[in-house]
């Protein structure tokens, strides 16, 4: 049996059944592109909370808790949302 029988002898390239409907696909394209603007969104503020962050002393971030060795770890952990439902 050469490759191209055993191809199409285990079904593997028979796309019938095995394929989703295209509104399906296309539901699956939407999520996708939703959760990208999403994800794209929280780097947004965490960049502009960083910029605003990185602009203070040493002893303002400390007074408020923060570090600067830490401050981007931070600022991200504190923008993602992507636990929220």
């Amino acid at each position: 049996m050469t490759a191209h029988d055993h191809l199409f002898a285990s079904g593997a390239l028979a796309g019938d059944e095995s394929t989703t409907p295209l509104p399906n696909w296309i539901r699956s394209i939407g999520l996708r592109l939703a959760a990208w603007a999403k994800n794209c969104a929280d780097y947004w503020e965490a960049a502009a909370m960083y910029e605003q962050l990185a602009a203070l002393s040493d002893a303002e971030l400390t007074r408020r808790g923060l570090s600067r060795g830490t401050l981007a770890r931070d600022v991200r952990t504190a923008c993602d949302r992507s636990g929220d439902a």
